[in-house]
Formats: structure tokens, sequence, C-alpha cells
């Protein structure tokens, strides 16, 4: 919770200036209105990560993450693009401050779900709040048929859960910064020195540099993973494309997972020894209910 209220404090910075506006604009005796922060993310994910954008309710956003393999593999895999790993994801608005989703990676042939709830949102004018705060909890499934080969393990065994608490920020029309606090705990691990329960801070960013393009980055810093190497952390690197109801986004990772628990506690990459492979995500909205107005 302190780790909480310190980000919202951080977040927190110049919001003075725009109270003295609303003031003012009370003094001059006309009617204020609510603005609220739109887009600062264009998509409900950074590149791995849940970003503090919600989907609008009734929408069905359909979502293809491919992750070719690692660039050192060189010329005889053609820099990993024989190689791909795959998630296929479907999410949905039940309203605009609540959205669900599924998903299922061919890694470890796990099934994810989580739900998403906006407690704060930014806004400006009659109701002033600097961040938004947006918490998601989710769980995932091991699906292998034999994921400890000589282990006898129970269904909860497979099973991993995830929480985060998100809270961002678009400090202009081009720049937007998130920090989420996340814990990610396992059922199972593969030995004692792998923590059951793992501490985690995210940190996502986007720069727009035009009308439809935009540039991301996305890193976890994990405070308890064994081994604790900074240079294992999921860190990711991306280029958002708008195109109409589309948003193509191509970037490069060091993280084979695409789910929180595979990112945050598996042995990722090194960008310091060019394991690193590039993917590219595409996001497809369906407005299948109409909200009522």
């Amino acid at each position: 919770m302190r780790t909480l209220l310190l980000i919202i404090s951080f977040f927190w910075t110049g919001t003075t200036v725009l109270q003295a506006q609303d003031d003012l604009l009370s003094l001059l005796g006309e009617e204020e209105t609510v603005d609220y922060a739109a887009y600062a993310f264009k998509s409900p994910r950074v590149i791995n990560s849940h970003s503090l954008e919600m989907l609008h309710a009734g929408a069905l956003d359909f979502r293809i993450l491919h992750r070719f393999g690692r660039l050192d593999q060189g010329v005889y895999d053609v820099f990993g693009l024989d190689n791909a790993s795959i998630r296929l994801s479907f999410d949905y608005g039940i309203t605009s401050n609540l959205t669900v989703g599924f998903g299922r990676t061919n890694q470890k042939k796990e099934i994810d779900a989580f739900v998403k709830y906006r407690l704060l949102r930014q806004s400006t004018g009659a109701k002033v709040m600097p961040v938004t705060v947006t918490w998601v909890s989710g769980i995932t499934r091991n699906g292998l048929k034999n994921p400890y080969p000589g282990e006898s393990i129970s269904g909860s065994d497979r099973l991993a859960y995830y929480h985060q608490a998100i809270v961002g920020r678009k400090f202009s029309d081009h720049f937007t910064l998130q920090l989420a606090p996340t814990v990610v705990h396992r059922n199972l691990t593969s030995g004692s020195l792998d923590p059951n329960t793992i501490y985690a801070l995210e940190m996502g960013m986007r720069y727009k540099l035009t009308q439809r393009v935009a540039i991301l980055l996305d890193y976890v810093h994990s405070f308890n993973r064994f081994p604790n190497l900074v240079v294992r952390n999921p860190l990711s690197v991306g280029v958002d494309i708008e195109t109409g109801g589309h948003v193509f986004q191509l970037h490069f990772t060091n993280s084979t997972g695409m789910n929180e628990r595979a990112f945050i506690t598996e042995a990722n990459g090194s960008w310091l020894k060019g394991e690193i492979q590039f993917g590219f995500n595409l996001s497809r909205v369906f407005q299948i209910v109409q909200p009522k107005i």
C-alpha cells in the first residue's frame, strides 16, 4: 500500500496549475465540465503488460501475439524466423470500467484469464484526478501432460496467479507513463531456490510520433526472482501503428513468454548478449453490443 501511495504522489506533480484554472472558471461563473483523459495508450496492453487503458462497454478485442525465435540463432534458423510462439486472446468490455479476458499460448499450452477494473480515471475540469488507477487480477494454468517429469502433481500445482495495481498519467498528447506494482504466485516451482511468490514493478511508456504511430517501452523489474539478474528482466521496445480498426505493433523483446507468469518468472534472454526476439501483436476490436446512451 505504501508503494502505491508513493506512486500516486509522484504522478500528482503539476495538478496545482489545473486546479487554479478550475477555481478561476468558477469565479467567472462559467459552468465546468469533466474532461477525461483518453487514448493514453492505443491498446489495453503496452507490449507484454496490461496498460491502464480499458475497452469500451460492449467491445471485443481479438488479439494475436506472435513472437519468433532469438536473433542470435543465426542464419541457419533465419535469425529466429524458423521458430515461433503464439498467443491468441479475447478480451471483452463489460462496462467502460470493467474488462474480462482469456487467452491461450502454445508455450506450456497455458490457458490464462483475467479481470481488470478501473478504480480512478484521470480527469480535469469539475473533477480533477491526476492519475488513472486500474486493478488487474489473473490466473494461468499449465496444460502440459507432464510439466514436471518424474513428479506426481495435482490440478492446483498447475496454477499461478497475479495481481497488479496500474497507476498512470497521460502527461501530454504525446507522452504517457505508468507504473504497476505486481505480485505473481506459483503454487509449484522447480525448486527451493525458486520462490513461489515474485514481487515486481512494471514500467510502461508511450510517446506518440504522429497521429497513427507511437513508440513504446515495457519493462518489469523483479525484486526476488532466482537468479536475480537485471539483464534477465523482461524488456520490450516497439512501435504502434494504428490502421483503422486495427492496432499493429512491431517489437523486440528478450522474453518468450506472453503472460504474466511467463515473462515475469521465467529465465528471459539477455539484451547484452543479443538474446532477443522479434515479434508482432495484432489487435482487432469489434463493437459487439452498442452501449446505451
